[in-house]
């Protein structure tokens, strides 16, 4: 009988809690717009409403679906709307959306599209310091927050103690509101080293009846040994922030290594945005067109078209629908280039994306890497990536022991749009790779 009880308490009943708390059909991973690579803290209505148009024209029939407005959106201390919280204790912000969100919500559902929302963890600071109610309880703010439990990198916000009363209402109440504006999507900020306050939001979300994504972040810091409650969530960032140079490359494939053997993921590994296109426009430079392309890019540079070279675009899109990453583009779409568009809308890359499965590493060899992924409905077909990790060219002859495929089986070449030939345990192929370069193939 004690057997009995301790298997309840130990595997049963967190695996059942596990199963009650996802609670999703999120089955492939999302794809859509993410405003903080081009706009960051200048984020505005207008902005917004002209990304969600240009989606909704040009990609939606791709399948790019969610809108996402990224963190920024709210008055940060020191504006003018510095002190003017809701009942919930979040800042206001009527400068940068006067027709509120539910209004750009209601817009982008027009549109046929998703919209989504950051938001930090916990309650911001000034609520604290007014000590709002937590609504619907008898308990305030001060009651449920915890001030030591604080973001290494903003001042904004204080997590919640969850063990406190009130402290699951505060969250209920928050993410109800979130959802009454029309949220499907919702980033949360902060998070990933902090798993009761994950699986209270999650609790909150499934309360409101509604299926909204949960997207945690950040990423420098999601380890393995907090899996129970990432699985909760449908996306969890595995990397720092990921911008326009190879470092950023160089991180995505450290994180994918990390998360590929991780045999019991429910949630699709976030590699963050994808810096293509006309970014940073949070740091206006009318000269942007003329930035040097022989430098590498960053968060805090000007604004520029992407400096990742042709190779480094190749590498970052292949990298990431082999890997099953979700795809948030984070340039901005009315002002982006035709060949960013050409490869975030291939439809090889988006099927093996959609195909939701976390490509693995079968080859790893004086710098040349090949990951693969297969296709779920049919075995003996899927994807592969041969990736040239240095900076300078790189020939390779590979047998199909190399791919860990032991049938004959084709390749055709989805950048350069060409057949490569059968290959065989006897019968070679020799790849020439560019620089920091790929060979992105179908193989059946």
């Amino acid at each position: 009988m004690i057997r009995k009880l301790w298997f309840i308490l130990l595997v049963a009943l967190p695996l059942y809690l596990n199963a009650q708390l996802k609670n999703n059909n999120l089955l492939t991973p999302p794809m859509g717009w993410n405003s903080w690579t081009n706009y960051g803290g200048r984020i505005s209505e207008k902005a917004v409403l002209a990304n969600a148009e240009t989606m909704a024209a040009k990609y939606k029939s791709f399948g790019y679906t969610y809108v996402v407005l990224d963190g920024g959106w709210h008055a940060r201390p020191g504006s003018q709307n510095t002190g003017k919280v809701d009942q919930y204790g979040q800042i206001t912000n009527k400068v940068k959306f006067p027709n509120g969100i539910p209004y750009l919500s209601e817009h982008v559902h027009k549109l046929g599209l998703k919209f989504g929302i950051h938001i930090m963890r916990g309650v911001s600071r000034i609520g604290y310091r007014n000590n709002v109610p937590v609504n619907g309880t008898s308990c305030r703010i001060r009651d449920v927050a915890d001030s030591t439990s604080i973001c290494p990198w903003s001042n904004d916000n204080y997590g919640i103690n969850m063990s406190k009363p009130g402290a699951q209402d505060y969250y209920d109440s928050f993410i109800g509101q979130l959802v009454s504006w029309g949220v499907d999507f919702i980033k949360i900020d902060d998070i990933t080293e902090h798993p009761d306050e994950i699986l209270a939001v999650r609790k909150a979300i499934i309360k409101t009846g509604k299926e909204v994504v949960l997207s945690l972040s950040p990423g420098d810091n999601s380890m393995v040994g907090k899996l129970q409650a990432f699985n909760v969530a449908d996306m969890v960032r595995v990397t720092p922030d990921i911008w326009d140079n190879q470092k950023g490359i160089d991180q995505a494939f450290t994180s994918w290594k990390r998360w590929s053997v991780v045999s019991d993921c429910k949630f699709w590994i976030d590699m963050d945005m994808i810096p293509f296109g006309h970014i940073c426009l949070s740091n206006p430079d009318p000269n942007y067109l003329q930035a040097d392309r022989k430098r590498e890019g960053g968060e805090r540079e000007k604004e520029r078209m992407s400096l990742l070279t042709t190779d480094q675009k190749y590498t970052f899109i292949t990298l990431r629908a082999l890997s099953a990453s979700p795809l948030m583009m984070g340039g901005d779409l009315p002002t982006s280039d035709e060949f960013s568009f050409e490869i975030l809308t291939n439809k090889e890359m988006l099927a093996c994306n959609q195909n939701g499965v976390t490509g693995k590493l079968v080859y790893n060899k004086d710098s040349t890497e090949i990951w693969k992924t297969q296709s779920k409905s049919k075995p003996d077909e899927g994807w592969i990536g041969i990736f040239n990790r240095t900076n300078h060219n790189q020939s390779i002859i590979l047998s199909s022991y190399d791919f860990d495929i032991k049938q004959p089986f084709s390749l055709y070449n989805i950048w350069q749009q060409k057949e490569l030939g059968t290959i065989t345990s006897n019968s070679k192929l020799t790849f020439m790779i560019n620089p920091n370069g790929v060979v992105f193939c179908r193989y059946k």
